[in-house]
């Protein structure tokens, strides 16, 4: 009886069946993670790139004469154009208009009375946009008019191709931005900013 049972664990050591089926349960889900990340990763990539092209191209539409009235039309062909690899995408747009292309991102000037470096609420400043406070950015909102310099951006928010984000800890969407900046054409004289002087008391 003790040689029985000692021959049959050394056939059962040697056994290979099933191994196989082992070996595949180990690496599948490994596998699966890796190949759908892969799509995920393709889907998003490819998608940068048309998104890109479509902010590029409604830029260049909005800085014609005619764009001011048809703005609507020209932000809904980027949609149609992402809407084949994100049916489901969901677009945020916004333009903003600066004088010349140094102004992009610029604060107003301000007085820096107590040399700091910073903007306090005391000191003299220009007004560039009009609203009667200090800006981080000069920016007014909208297309702005001829010879302005406009500045689009938009985020596309979708649904991945494969919503693995459960298995790993990630959101079921992902976002991309998209910008560009362009000087509209130069159809008519480019309108002189609300600029003033303001000293807070």
């Amino acid at each position: 009886m003790a040689r029985l049972t000692q021959g049959t664990g050394r056939r059962l050591a040697r056994d290979e069946c099933g191994v196989t089926a082992v070996e595949f349960a180990l690496i599948a889900p490994v596998f699966f993670l890796l190949l759908m990340g892969t799509f995920n990763l393709g889907q998003a990539v490819y998608l940068q790139g048309v998104f890109h092209g479509a902010v590029q191209d409604a830029g260049r539409d909005a800085g014609l004469e005619a764009a001011a009235s048809n703005l609507a039309a020209i932000d809904n062909l980027v949609i149609a154009r992402v809407k084949g690899i994100a049916p489901d995408g969901a677009i945020i747009s916004s333009r903003k208009n600066y004088a010349t292309f140094n102004d992009v991102g610029t604060p107003e000037d301000f007085e820096d009375a107590n040399n700091n470096g910073a903007y306090d609420d005391n000191e003299c400043f220009t007004d560039v946009n009009g609203n009667d406070s200090w800006d981080q950015d000069r920016a007014i909102g909208g297309l702005g008019g001829a010879d302005d310099v406009v500045v689009y951006t938009a985020d596309l928010t979708y649904r991945w191709l494969i919503p693995m984000g459960g298995f790993i800890g990630w959101a079921d969407t992902n976002t991309v931005s998209a910008s560009t900046v362009l000087r509209n054409q130069p159809f008519g004289s480019q309108a002189a900013r609300p600029e003033k002087q303001i000293c807070p008391a």
